[in-house]
């Protein structure tokens, strides 16, 4: 009797604390729940404005016809819906076209719908193109005598009477009602690209899109690239076939011979093209942006090889008269986009039009601080509209008086919305309310009267409200993602805390770091750096931690960001530009020296640190590894550079110069020759289709790691690109990987 009642006792035991396993497990993360969408952010449809912001347009799921996508309108003050284009007027023999994108005549009686895309090394800029007459109710397919997504650009002339387009790298005219084709440039095969762009200058300058129709359908402006010259890098896809497949890319390695590039004007009343004149030559001179002013002037943007002189020119067509209208010099270099975590000109390079277009605003970096510049056309002189003692992180929207732009003065973490004078009278005023502390972005509206505004924190997930302006009246929320802060709270979730240690150097370095549940400052944990570090990224930022470190938190480790001079930090010009010249050598000396201080906290295991980082992160990883493995113990690179002169001219050289020059720089700035170094677990991860990072830069390193007989573990993904996320259950796959590497070479706690 007495052992049954210890039996049942034992059983009772055993169950409460299997209940209480499985209730203590369903409170934390699996890489299952991450990558099957178990726990999924909202998002917002992209729109847009119309009637100059008084509405928008978007597109959605139809309420009459099951699953498929219309196009609704929204008033933007009352948030009044109509339909704009039914499902049904979207209909092609019974099925739906899936609306992946879509662009409004000017007056908005036509709708340009693209669909059936296919993709052009980033992102899907081919495909098939539909026109929606919402008078007529009309809706009529473009180009097709050409095979099915294949067309790229499509846009309408402002009487909506032609359409044009690029198909293999040439510009079409269409009419629209008799469908009658015009081919308006001949000699575009590959070699000679015509209104689009070749890898480098997608890549680095943002550009897809290569030509631009003039106010009054006068001209059309293209870009013309001759790639002839530049070499041909192969990709190898083993998997497709029993036979191996070559892969050819037009690729300029650094110090290679870039595209040319020049303008054509097509007079579309005759069909000529005529070829605008830029000094320096077409080979050693990029064109990175030009854009329409009026009908008889165009804005021409011409930078030099070095990439540290930009030239703004206009042309007007009556006359062929060419000016030099503004330049910029710097010593290190000019930059257009201008990285920033809360939107930047990346892709977009027009320099944004004020007073009725005879001015133009320009952010540059001559002095100690990223300011705004009004440059007038005609005259070229210049008012500086941001005389403040802080950077400006991007542009947002002019009006008539003023200009609205995003900052952070007092800390680089976080961005807010500000407005100022068009005068430069120094008149500052912060629009966005105080308790909307974090990360802010706002897609304006044509007449600055409305925005698109999503914050968030590392404590808060992403919404998505219209406002009103200059007052932030929340006007109507479009995405709360309440169902996913639920979903959230029911998860033990780590503590964030921000902080900034100064090296020994004197470097004052932002630190984000993200806690082990139950955290015990009496303990000591696992330390896992996630790095970035180049001038195009910037990690330790008041925004959502990201699933993978809730989870790698809840296992015990204290995750890590850290981000050194050269990244895109509200620091001054001279934080970000140290690391020209200097890319691989600063900004692995500063997270090592942060890191050394970071690592004097008495709960950090110096003898348990890993560092982890994709792209340019994974350089950073290798750097950090070979050059400071008293430091890190254990490092995975995804996608790395190993060897600067194997990557593209015109970021590499931006940054570092020419290796005709300065080739000492790209010897001492390249992890690849410090390889014999390695002390610690290395694993390198890699796909064999990356277009961006060659499988070639993992290679070189496997071989000096052979050389110097080091031991590693490298994983090869066949067929993936730089993102490594191609095919089924990639992703978890990788993370995989990656997580049970760190569980076998930096162990957590018991």
């Amino acid at each position: 009797m007495i052992k049954k009642i210890r039996l049942i006792f034992l059983l009772v035991l055993v169950t409460t604390y299997c209940i209480a396993q499985e209730t203590d497990n369903d409170r934390l993360l699996n890489l299952d729940q991450i990558h099957s969408g178990e726990f999924s952010q909202s998002y917002e449809r992209k729109i847009q404005w119309v009637e100059n912001g008084a509405a928008y347009v978007t597109i959605e799921k139809s309420e009459t016809v099951e699953g498929a996508d219309e196009l609704v309108r929204y008033e933007s003050a009352s948030q009044e819906k109509t339909i704009y284009v039914p499902a049904e007027g979207l209909q092609i023999e019974g099925e739906n076209l899936s609306v992946e994108s879509f662009t409004l005549s000017p007056d908005g009686s036509k709708v340009l719908i693209f669909t059936n895309s296919s993709r052009v090394w980033r992102t899907n800029t081919k495909g098939d193109y539909w026109i929606y007459d919402r008078e007529s109710k009309a809706l009529k397919q473009l180009g097709t005598s050409f095979e099915p997504s294949s067309l790229m650009f499509a846009k309408l002339s402002s009487d909506n009477n032609f359409a044009y387009y690029v198909h293999d790298f040439n510009v079409y005219q269409e009419e629209f009602k008799s469908g009658a084709v015009t081919q308006l440039t001949t000699d575009g095969n590959g070699a000679i690209i015509n209104g689009t762009f070749d890898w480098a200058y997608e890549e680095e300058f943002g550009k897809r899109d290569g030509f631009i129709l003039s106010p009054t359908d006068d001209y059309l402006a293209f870009w013309q690239l001759d790639a002839s010259d530049v070499g041909t890098f192969y990709m190898i896809n083993n998997t497709d076939s029993i036979y191996s497949r070559p892969i050819p890319v037009q690729y300029p390695k650094v110090g290679q011979e870039p595209s040319g590039a020049k303008i054509g004007l097509i007079d579309l009343s005759t069909q000529k093209t005529i070829w605008i004149p830029l000094e320096g030559g077409e080979k050693e001179n990029y064109i990175p942006g030009i854009q329409w002013v009026n009908e008889d002037l165009l804005l021409l943007q011409q930078m030099n090889r070095h990439q540290n002189q930009l030239i703004v020119w206009s042309y007007k067509p009556s006359n062929g008269t060419l000016t030099m209208v503004y330049t910029e010099k710097e010593k290190t270099w000019v930059d257009l986009g201008y990285p920033d975590i809360t939107g930047n000109s990346w892709g977009n390079n027009d320099l944004p039009l004020v007073e009725q277009g005879s001015a133009f605003l320009r952010m540059t970096e001559t002095d100690k601080w990223r300011h705004v510049y009004k440059v007038n056309i005609a005259t070229g002189e210049k008012v500086l509209v941001t005389p403040f003692d802080f950077d400006v992180a991007s542009m947002r929207r002019a009006t008539k008086k003023e200009l609205y732009f995003m900052a952070s003065p007092d800390n680089s973490t976080q961005r807010y919305l500000y407005r100022t004078d068009l005068k430069g009278k120094g008149k500052l005023e912060r629009v966005t309310p105080e308790s909307l502390s974090g990360v802010n972005i706002y897609n304006f509206s044509p007449d600055a009267r409305y925005a698109m505004h999503s914050h968030q924190s590392a404590e808060m997930p992403r919404t998505v409200r219209l406002v009103n302006l200059p007052e932030h009246k929340i006007l109507q929320t479009v995405v709360d993602n309440k169902a996913y802060a639920d979903k959230l709270a029911g998860l033990d979730l780590p503590e964030v805390r921000f902080t900034a240690v100064t090296t020994e150097e004197g470097i004052e370095i932002d630190v984000r770091m993200v806690l082990p549940v139950n955290f015990d400052e009496s303990k000591k944990y696992p330390v896992l750096f996630h790095v970035y570090g180049e001038p195009w990224g910037q990690v330790a930022t008041d925004t959502q931690v990201g699933l993978y470190n809730v989870m790698m938190a809840q296992k015990g480790y204290v995750v890590i960001d850290m981000d050194n001079r050269g990244t895109p930090c509200l620091k001054g010009s001279a934080w970000r530009k140290s690391i020209h010249r200097n890319v691989g050598r600063i900004n692995s000396r500063d997270q090592a020296l942060a890191a050394k201080e970071v690592l004097k906290l008495d709960y950090l295991d110096e003898e348990r640190t890993a560092v982890w980082g994709w792209s340019g992160g994974g350089t950073m990883t290798l750097n950090l590894l070979f050059r400071y493995p008293e430091i890190y113990k254990t490092g995975i690179a995804v996608a790395a550079v190993s060897d600067q002169l194997v990557y593209d001219n015109i970021y590499q050289e931006r940054y570092m110069g020419l290796p005709q020059e300065n080739m000492e720089d790209f010897v001492k700035g390249s992890p690849v020759n410090y390889a014999k170094n390695l002390e610690g677990n290395l694993l390198i991860v890699h796909g064999t289709a990356d277009d961006n990072v060659h499988y070639q830069s993992a290679e070189l390193l496997i071989n000096e790691l052979i050389l110097h007989n080091k031991k590693f573990q490298m994983m090869a993904y066949p067929n993936r690109s730089h993102g490594i996320y191609e095919g089924k259950n990639t992703r978890q796959h990788l993370f995989t990987l990656i997580t049970d590497y760190l569980l076998e070479h930096t162990p957590p706690n018991e």
